[in-house]
């Protein structure tokens, strides 16, 4: 019976769920308090105490049985917005996590990129879940601001509503001192207006945008969100910021964005490309086509004045929604299963006309899956191409022109050896650009890599203003942005 006793004195100490007595109680209601707990524990029937172990139970002191259950306190109620978020990440499917979660190559390549992480949604609906999974799977690089710590109440925007002055002030302090390449803000990004002074922070710094919302089954339904939010919002305060959020926010262009380390290393390679072209006897020969007549004024890192802000390959250009079939376009399942994800581009060539300089990109299968089936029509169409025949990147291009030309060229390259037209090969390059060099007429010229060059990326919008770019600066000493990764 001692051993017996001893045993089950151990388990409620161990089992440590059973409140304190706090005052007279009688050994029936005490023995009953241990049989709840050891029913909740899964312990066998034959130790629940009987009225014989209560008889034996009553040769403990008041002190020390009373010692026993104030060393098991009941714990501490979290605060409501806690439980709920506790909730919301028990209803998060595993599945509907984005990829920057869940896929290891997209991981990587986001720890190499900069990337600012934009929450979209009604109060409630499980954001803060959501941020705080991603600032756990990227602490060592990431940083999380949340307008709930600003206090900033979620509204319609007025002149009553929140001050985003202090926020801003942290947002702009991280960027400028290169505290984290993943910064995420967690807010509920209804307004459109404070949308794009987010967009024109993150084109300042070069970061690429990522939007993403909570998929949980209540995030736009109001009368669950009155409950689960934690600001006390009412259902016609809910009702009123809805509208703002239930349609999807698209972007200038979807695409594919370079990872900053493989963008700067790919802005090296371009200025390499262009210096040795620029030194080539063959090319020095037929400078007419670029506007010059001594060889010693023309300058190609010069005369290619612009570079996008963040290298990248335009899959659909959606216009912000206005475009043609650029709803359908995003609403496709592989588009928002692919959103935030990161893939690996291989570049094949590079090419230089009098109006800009490009890659060519070879497109893998599960990447032609991204690329619109009118992609090339769009621009030509008269002709017939592959699928992914326009894929490129941007370079540069010469003053006035627009970026869309450098795949408006690129086609043209392929037009012409689509006719049996390969060109006249005019030498090699070497080093990192190494391949043969081939002229097709009217300052067009190509080198094919003896070796690909493989990029990381990340899939995501553009939803800045148009036309943003980097004029490139100095001469031929370097092309790289004064802004790289931590």
């Amino acid at each position: 019976m001692g051993e017996r006793r001893g045993r089950l004195v151990r388990l409620v100490q161990a089992r440590g769920s059973v409140c304190s007595l706090g005052g007279v109680v009688t050994w029936e209601e005490m023995c009953t308090r241990v049989t709840s707990t050891l029913q909740l524990s899964g312990i066998p029937h034959w130790l629940y105490p009987s009225p014989v172990l209560c008889n034996t139970l009553r040769t403990f002191t008041w002190h020390k049985v009373g010692a026993i259950f104030k060393r098991s306190k009941p714990p501490k109620e979290k605060p409501l917005n806690f439980r709920m978020s506790s909730q919301a990440s028990k209803d998060q499917l595993e599945g509907q996590k984005p990829p920057l979660l869940v896929d290891d190559h997209t991981i990587v390549t986001v720890r190499e990129s900069k990337v600012l992480v934009l929450l979209r949604g009604l109060p409630g609906s499980g954001k803060s879940t959501l941020a705080k999974d991603i600032e756990l799977k990227y602490k060592e690089t990431s940083r999380l601001f949340s307008a709930d710590q600003y206090e900033i109440k979620p509204v319609i925007r007025s002149s009553s509503g929140g001050d985003y002055t202090k926020l801003d002030d942290d947002l702009t302090t991280c960027f400028e001192r290169r505290e984290a390449n993943l910064v995420i803000l967690d807010d509920t990004h209804h307004d459109h207006e404070r949308l794009d002074e987010l967009f024109d922070l993150a084109n300042k710094y070069h970061f690429t945008v990522v939007i993403l919302e909570p998929k949980t089954p209540w995030r736009l339904d109001c009368a669950q969100l009155k409950d689960r939010n934690h600001w006390k919002l009412s259902l016609e305060e809910l009702k009123n910021l809805r509208p703002s959020l239930e349609k999807d926010l698209l972007p200038l262009y979807f695409g594919w964005f370079l990872a900053k380390r493989d963008e700067d290393s790919l802005r090296k390679t371009s200025h390499e490309f262009l210096e040795q072209l620029g030194n080539l006897k063959a090319f020095k020969k037929r400078l007419q086509a670029y506007g010059y007549e001594d060889k010693h004024k023309l300058d190609l890192l010069k005369h290619f004045a612009k570079t996008p802000n963040i290298l990248h390959c335009t899959s659909k250009f959606c216009d912000y929604g206005k475009a043609a079939g650029s709803e359908e376009y995003s609403r496709q399942e592989v588009v928002k299963k692919s959103y935030s994800k990161g893939y690996t581009l291989h570049i094949t060539a590079l090419f230089a006309t009098p109006r800009t300089v490009g890659a060519r990109v070879e497109l893998t299968e599960e990447q032609l899956l991204l690329w619109p089936l009118d992609a090339e029509r769009e621009v030509m169409p008269k002709d017939t191409f592959p699928r992914g025949s326009r894929a490129h990147l941007t370079l540069g291009t010469a003053a006035e022109v627009q970026d869309v030309q450098t795949g408006i060229d690129l086609l043209e390259f392929i037009k012409l050896q689509q006719a049996g037209k390969e060109g006249e090969s005019l030498g090699e390059l070497t080093g990192s650009v190494a391949g043969k060099v081939s002229y097709f007429d009217n300052g067009m010229w190509m080198v094919n890599l003896a070796r690909k060059i493989e990029v990381k990326s990340i899939f995501s919008g553009y939803y800045g203003k148009p036309g943003v770019n980097v004029p490139l600066r100095g001469s031929k000493k370097g092309l790289l942005h004064q802004c790289h990764i931590m």
